[in-house]
């Protein structure tokens, strides 16, 4: 066997002990990876900080203990925060004696009162490194608290103390303050906060909790050009996200007269959702929708639960009315034509990454479908004359698009034959079919091993799935309809039937590679038998192919030999492996199970690989026999008489000595 590691591929003095292994400590691994906190090291990655201390204030608002947050951007690229909230812990953390639990929290990762119920029913901060995060990418920290009518202060620099917790006097107001301005270091020093993006940050803050009043501001000196951002301003949303719907949609017409809104508490006090949902006419939809106050810009699961409830309403409407056609709407006409607003907000939800920009709790699609589904059907029902404009115009909508596709996949195959099958065909990067092959292989499994081993300038693989249709007792309708044969002939380009031409093959071998046991002979008996009906003059011209894959891998010492079935690997074990020395016996389950390195060794590459041609006798008087009989045994054991292929089982079971099963 091949040294998988030869030595000329070894670097020199690769020592590796334990003097090599780091152990990052505090805030380091923040410094060092800032992509796996925020996403990056840009701008937008940058505003992400802004974000992270924002979501703060706002679990103190909508777990009910402060109703103002103001944020103001200033030059020199600093950013302040503050709420009226309780105001972080003070008091020594007892864990850590003689730290403060504020300091624990700006210089430990996952620390923090939202880990569990009891501080934060609900809440955007959910890991625990949120603020940490910030402290150690800020060039500068400073946060102020106000608790208990006294003021408390402390300092930082890229995540280090500088100095310890100090009492400032006596207040009379309460809450937090984090002031800050990123680190040059990390994201450079053209970096800058922009103010139009923070302004629709706070905005949408201010639109998804009803209970908070957010004051913008921001340095005039920041606002330049036709940037139309105001320097000041008052973000109070009592309509929610009914108020934001009306801004976003400003002067756009609707297919109907009331937009679909609500706000709803969960089942068993697991939260609430509140929803704003409208259709334009112009049919241009998107969706915002958030967790905990979090923007989810990938959606995610309650996304789905609202596609879901808006889909089912719809066609359930349809057949409330009867109008069939309504079974023909699909997610695009009744999620993405439409504007949808969506917050949802329940206890420990799941994101995916610490930039929560995809919700993956799966509870969430139930309950905003069933939620959302009833209040739905009642808002349809409440409007008829809206609600049959809405479906009468879905409708159009999805039999167009329905029509376009079926044109635009007509006009491809008539344009192209070299037809790429989106998922399946790994075609070849040669043009002309001489010196090309494409391998048929059974399964995704397979057909990814295939494709890491094939050359890819001659090779090309089609993974088929599953046994195809056996075509010797199929009729037409059945055959034509059948997807597996249609993405096989449309690869092959040669056509089948009386408008077969061989002239047009895409290739110049077609090889049947399937697993070394029962049921890759019967896959290939099926791909044969299709090839022998339809395509009789591939096989006659010599193009059509059994691959050899081996059934084992015998190994001793350093000599590897792949043998093909059971009667090689005997021989091979009395003969090359008769020796002294442990013999190892690998049988591959499948063509999936082999390293592409083994596939491409054994039975992909020309150079070393067996091929076996299928062949039929040409027509002719001395052949004439000889075609018969293929004939017969076609039909008898692949036909729609089962009694043939029983008799011919009868006939043969004698001849049988070992039986695979």
């Amino acid at each position: 066997m091949a040294d998988l590691f030869p030595s000329n591929t070894k670097k020199k003095n690769a020592s590796y002990d334990a003097h090599d292994i780091e152990v990052l400590e505090g805030l380091e691994p923040v410094r060092r990876r800032p992509g796996m906190y925020i996403g990056g090291t840009d701008e937008v990655a940058m505003h992400h900080l802004v974000a992270e201390v924002l979501d703060n204030s706002m679990d103190e608002a909508v777990a009910g203990h402060a109703d103002r947050i103001e944020i103001h951007l200033g030059t020199d690229n600093q950013v302040t925060v503050r709420d009226n909230g309780r105001g972080i812990p003070v008091d020594n953390h007892p864990k850590y004696p003689g730290k403060s639990a504020l300091e624990v929290i700006l210089t430990t990762l996952h620390s923090g009162g939202k880990f569990s119920n009891k501080v934060y029913e609900t809440s955007g901060g959910l890991h625990g490194v949120g603020i940490s995060v910030v402290n150690a990418l800020s060039e500068e920290l400073m946060v102020e608290v106000a608790r208990d009518k006294q003021l408390y202060t402390q300092s930082y620099s890229r995540g280090a103390p500088q100095g310890k917790l100090k009492k400032a006097g006596a207040v009379n107001r309460r809450g937090t303050t984090i002031i800050f301005r990123p680190d040059t270091d990390i994201f450079g020093t053209k970096a800058k906060f922009k103010p139009d993006v923070l302004f629709r940050m706070a905005r949408s803050k201010a639109y998804l909790f009803r209970g908070v009043e957010i004051r913008w501001s921001c340095d005039p000196s920041l606002l330049k050009g036709d940037d139309k951002t105001p320097a000041e301003a008052t973000l109070h949303f009592p309509g929610g996200l009914a108020d934001y719907l009306t801004s976003v949609l400003e002067d756009r017409e609707t297919l109907t007269k009331q937009m679909f809104s609500g706000m709803v508490d969960l089942p068993d006090n697991q939260g609430k959702i509140e929803w704003a949902v409208t259709w334009p006419e112009d049919g241009e939809g998107f969706c915002h929708s958030y967790c905990n106050t979090v923007p989810t810009p990938q959606g995610g699961t309650h996304e789905s639960g609202m596609r879901s409830a808006l889909l089912r309403g719809l066609r359930a409407y349809g057949e409330l009315i009867g109008n069939r056609r309504a079974a023909a709407i699909t997610g695009d006409e009744a999620f993405s034509d439409a504007v949808v607003l969506l917050s949802l907000f329940i206890r420990n939800p799941q994101f995916q990454g610490q930039t929560k920009e995809k919700l993956a709790t799966v509870e969430a699609t139930r309950l905003v479908d069933q939620v959302v589904k009833d209040h739905f059907d009642h808002w349809l029902v409440a409007d008829s004359a809206g609600s049959k404009t809405l479906l009468d115009h879905l409708i159009f909508k999805a039999e167009e698009r329905a029509r376009a596709n079926q044109a635009k996949d007509l006009a491809r195959k008539s344009a192209t034959r070299k037809l790429r099958l989106p998922g399946k065909l790994a075609d070849c990067s040669q043009s002309q079919a001489q010196g090309s092959e494409i391998f048929l292989v059974e399964g995704d499994s397979a057909g990814g091993s295939a494709k890491q081993a094939r050359n890819r300038q001659t090779q090309a693989i089609l993974p088929l799935r599953g046994k195809i249709l056996n075509v010797a007792s199929a009729t037409v309708d059945k055959l034509r309809s059948n997807q597996e044969l249609m993405d096989l002939t449309q690869a092959l380009g040669c056509g089948v039937g009386s408008e077969f031409n061989i002239a047009k093959l895409r290739y110049e071998r077609v090889i049947i590679m399937t697993d070394a046991d029962v049921d890759g002979a019967h896959i290939a008996s099926l791909l044969m038998t299709f090839f022998y009906r339809e395509m009789p003059g591939l096989i006659t011209a010599g193009n059509l192919f059994l691959a050899q894959p081996p059934l084992y891998r015998i190994s001793q010492g350093t000599q590897t030999i792949y043998a093909h079935d059971d009667a090689h690997k005997d021989e091979l074990m009395k003969t090359t492996f008769s020796g002294r020395g442990k013999v190892e016996i690998s049988r591959f389950k499948g063509l999936g199970e082999m390293m592409p390195a083994q596939l491409r060794e054994t039975t992909m590459d020309p150079r070393r690989r067996s091929l076996l041609r299928v062949k039929v006798a040409s027509p002719g008087n001395d052949n004439l026999r000889e075609i018969k009989e293929t004939e017969t045994l076609v039909e008898s054991l692949m036909g729609r008489k089962p009694e043939l292929r029983f008799q011919f089982i009868q006939e043969n079971a004698k001849f049988v000595r070992e039986v695979d099963i």
